[in-house]
């Protein structure tokens, strides 16, 4: 059955669209700012969802892509004049060559010893972008102030970058839903599940786990590039927070790994929870801490997270969260 089929994938988009509409409908700022973070970790997290939930490879670096296709992106913006445009398509295209690259070395590591490479990865390529002189080095690269007039000004940017932002969390979900019940979905599951057993069943392991790792990177550039695009200014501290990676895992775990409803519930609960914590004069310092008991809370008593917890307690709803 094809995807588009299940009442679980227009839910999805339809949350989704009502926090962006709700922006554009009200055509406030604050809502703006506020739904513009949402909708950007919902992406993320779905898009490392299709390495980590559907294969079972956890990667503590997913952040590389989004830093790298930023800086690649930002780097034609900001030197060499180009488009939005152009800038966040080759930001994407240099986040799946880098995937390519990798994954054709990493991806043939299994469990603890992949999830530590990926800890490397990130650590270093800050290190070199930190030390690579056309990045701007250690000090990075920032946006004259004039090219936003290129885009009817800087409140115009703004919303050009969230509309953008909104276009790929949809996309996400609409590629999360058809990898998954795609025959090439089936064997990552079938990877997951047992990855010696799945070579012996015909699929071919390598190149499967390889596609996937480059799918799930290609959106997480371009939301880099929009991202710094809508800062003005990129560093690398910024570009490769690993905490942030740190969160997306969270964020997935929460509500489900391995369903496509989940990366959108976790994304959004985590975010307003973040905000929260941020917020709070109590645990403003705690962020990271409160991440890492929440993480260790779901994998000792819900490790399916929060939708995978509802199709397992409700059969009724199990075609609806998907």
């Amino acid at each position: 059955m094809t995807a588009w089929r299940y009442p679980a994938f227009w839910l999805s988009l339809a949350l989704v669209l009502i926090g962006g509409l709700a922006a554009f409908i009200t055509g406030s700022d604050a809502v703006r700012e506020t739904i513009f973070p949402v909708l950007m970790v919902v992406a993320l997290a779905s898009s490392l969802n299709i390495l980590m939930g559907y294969t079972g490879y956890v990667s503590f670096g997913h952040i590389v892509f989004y830093g790298f296709g930023a800086y690649v992106g930002f780097y034609f913006l900001s030197i060499h004049n180009w488009s939005l445009w152009p800038a966040v398509l080759v930001g994407g295209l240099a986040a799946g060559v880098l995937a390519l690259l990798l994954g054709s070395a990493i991806l043939r590591l299994r469990g603890a010893y992949f999830a530590l490479a990926t800890i490397g990865i990130n650590e270093a390529m800050r290190a070199f972008v930190s030390n690579f002189d056309p990045f701007g080095a250690s000090t990075g690269l920032s946006l004259n102030f004039a090219v936003y007039k290129d885009y009817g000004g800087p409140a115009n940017a703004l919303w050009l970058a969230f509309t953008a932002v909104f276009v790929l969390t949809l996309l996400s979900l609409v590629v999360s839903y058809f990898v998954k019940f795609s025959r090439f979905g089936l064997g990552l599951m079938a990877i997951r599940e047992d990855e010696d057993a799945a070579m012996v069943m015909g699929v071919r392991t390598p190149k499967a786990k390889t596609i996937a790792y480059i799918i799930s990177a290609i959106i997480p550039g371009m939301i880099g590039v929009l991202f710094f695009f809508k800062n003005g200014q990129l560093e690398p501290t910024d570009a490769f927070r690993f905490s942030l990676s740190v969160e997306l895992i969270v964020m997935v775990m929460l509500g489900g790994q391995g369903t496509v409803l989940g990366p959108l519930v976790g994304g959004a609960v985590y975010n307003f929870l973040r905000v929260y914590l941020l917020t709070s004069p109590l645990f403003q310092n705690l962020q990271l801490a409160i991440a890492g008991l929440l993480l260790l809370l779901i994998v000792l008593f819900v490790p399916a997270g929060m939708v995978g917890w509802l199709r397992g307690h409700f059969p009724t709803l199990r075609r609806v969260l998907e």
